[in-house]
């Protein structure tokens, strides 16, 4: 059973690169990466605002309780063993600072990933959904 759901977008080209990293990185499986587009995502999760998913990076822990933004991103990454590169993002002092500038960060993926990638969205990120 996974530790922690992610839910991303995958039509994010920032997102799924992301993802695909901590992909490669998760050899016991502690994650589940679960794409907010797919077809049947809100079948699989009812209870998951997508609107909500699409604005900020939500993950699920195994007793229910919902993580937003950085904490899902700090929860996934330290999980792969990788905590200490996000670690101080959760620091007291800094912690308000790097919300916001997360919260900026998200409601412009799209535009930052054109400018960094050359695309916007994708249309077939190679993401591998075997789990």
């Amino acid at each position: 059973m996974p530790e922690l759901i992610v839910f991303y977008d995958g039509l994010c080209p920032l997102c799924s690169k992301e993802i695909n990293h901590l992909r490669k990185l998760d050899k016991p499986g502690l994650l589940k990466l679960e794409d907010i587009n797919q077809h049947d995502f809100e079948s699989r999760y009812p209870h998951i605002n997508k609107a909500e998913a699409n604005a900020v990076l939500l993950s699920q822990l195994p007793d229910g309780t919902l993580l937003r933004g950085l904490d899902t991103t700090h929860a996934a990454w330290s999980l792969v063993g990788k905590g200490y590169l996000t670690g101080w993002l959760r620091w007291p002092l800094i912690r308000w600072f790097a919300d916001k500038a997360y919260l900026f960060f998200a409601r412009r993926r799209h535009t930052i990933s054109r400018l960094l990638t050359g695309q916007e969205r994708c249309e077939a990120c190679e993401i591998n959904s075997d789990r």
